[in-house]
């Protein structure tokens, strides 16, 4: 019937669809990881080349916005989500070249380097993107913490399962398994992200938003989106709460062994315990918000008490650092993690349900602007705490005052970010109440 709801995804159809994540982690663990190794040590090149690479993926997330207003002019998602990929499959493949050209080439290595991570940022930045929006349109209200959690997990699977296969089949290492190896995986990452989207919009059709005017630019689009109190304020606490999040990830290890003597083995351990502690955070609230009752399974909920955890966490590590190896530094950092893993999760969740919430032909520019928000403020996060952490170094002449101090600011991020939460629900950020009242009234179908 022309104007008829379609059904929302069943579980099948959403683990269906975050297959494309999977299929995105399988690439960028090859290459922001295995490739990052390889130059610094096969290649013997400075740590900064691939960071700096790495950082280039990361800028170039500040143009989801536009990719976002090109499904909206568009209106369809799966061109975008297919043709992402497809950027970011040759983007992997053009990585491992590069490395392979670097070791006889080095300049013209470097150049092609440079092109290929800016293929990769802009890949997952137009897939992952357009597929969030997608998950928006098709999952039911009630799912969406649950389906947050679903696709994040399949993108760490796609991280471990690459990890894994790829370090077998590169053994003995040569650039030649290398480019082999990337070319594979690029070519299965592809194919599977065809085979997980085909027909899922087509099936949805009906409930569309009419695409954009094309004649209203991407600038114009961006400031409409801007000017939505609910939308600007809500990329303030992404950009900020990330920035808290990611700011750890370069320290906690130094930090360790530092001040605790952690040997690197138990350190790269610490890191294992707070990355379980991300993953118990999404399954506790996929698990609470499906069980529980609207008040103990709000995202709001969730997403402020995930980042005053996180920040109570931190403090206790600042603590640690004056205490040292007599203080219980594995449950806390585990602590650390669970909240992380609870604000995170929750976070991705509001974006699925707020991406509506404004004019229906600005999704894509609305989801982009968020996306932006979060993938430089990753990139940044990381640069920040360990500079800060050096900085502190030099200024306070005491590693144990420097680390204390980062973690004291990390946690005061994760405040402000929390206040923020709290002004997005003022601001109206949540559903409305009809949009409440209609969401029950979906029957998830079986795939």
């Amino acid at each position: 019937m022309a104007g008829a709801q379609p059904l929302p995804l069943g579980w099948l159809g959403i683990v269906r669809l975050g297959l494309v994540q999977t299929a995105l982690g399988a690439i960028v663990v090859l290459t922001t990881s295995t490739i990052n190794r390889i130059m610094v040590v096969e290649l013997a090149l400075p740590a900064v080349l691939p960071g700096l690479l790495v950082a280039l993926h990361y800028a170039v997330q500040v143009l989801r916005p536009r990719w976002g207003h090109g499904s909206d002019v568009g209106g369809r998602l799966t061109p975008w989500i297919v043709g992402g990929m497809a950027v970011l499959a040759l983007g992997g493949f053009g990585a491992a070249l590069a490395t392979a050209l670097m070791a006889t080439q080095f300049w013209a290595g470097v150049a092609l380097a440079c092109l290929a991570f800016l293929m990769i940022g802009i890949g997952v930045g137009a897939s992952g993107t357009c597929l969030l929006v997608l998950l928006s349109r098709r999952v039911a209200d009630e799912r969406r913490p649950a389906a947050a959690t679903v696709v994040w997990v399949m993108m760490i699977c796609g991280f471990i399962l690459t990890a894994g296969l790829a370090g077998h089949w590169l053994d003995p290492f040569s650039t030649t398994r290398l480019v082999l190896v990337t070319g594979v995986v690029s070519l299965i990452a592809f194919g599977l992200t065809c085979l997980a989207v085909h027909g899922v919009e087509a099936a949805s059709g009906a409930a569309h938003p009419a695409p954009a005017q094309a004649e209203t630019d991407f600038l114009t689009a961006l400031r409409e989106v801007w000017a939505e109190p609910q939308a600007s304020l809500f990329a303030i606490f992404v950009f900020v709460s990330m920035v808290a999040y990611s700011a750890q990830d370069l320290i906690l290890e130094p930090f360790a062994g530092t001040v605790f003597g952690f040997t690197p083995g138990e350190s790269t351990k610490l890191a294992g315990v707070q990355n379980g502690g991300v993953l118990a955070g999404m399954l506790l609230v996929a698990l609470v918000t499906s069980l529980a009752g609207p008040r103990a399974g709000s995202l709001r909920l969730w997403a402020v008490g995930g980042c005053l955890a996180s920040a109570l966490a931190l403090a206790a590590l600042s603590v640690a650092a004056f205490i040292g190896p007599g203080f219980p530094i594995r449950p806390v950092v585990f602590a650390l993690g669970l909240a992380n893993g609870a604000y995170a999760v929750a976070a991705i969740g509001q974006m699925m349900r707020l991406v509506g919430a404004g004019r229906p032909d600005r999704q894509g520019v609305r989801m982009g602007l968020w996306g932006a928000a979060q993938g430089v403020a990753f990139g940044l996060g990381g640069l920040l705490g360990a500079a800060a952490s050096d900085l502190a170094r030099q200024l306070l002449a005491s590693p144990v005052l420097a680390y204390a101090a980062v973690f004291t600011a990390e946690a005061v991020l994760f405040l402000i970010s929390a206040a923020l939460a709290l002004a997005v629900a003022r601001q109206g950020l949540v559903p409305s109440r009809q949009d409440d009242q209609r969401a029950p009234a979906l029957r998830p179908s079986p795939g």
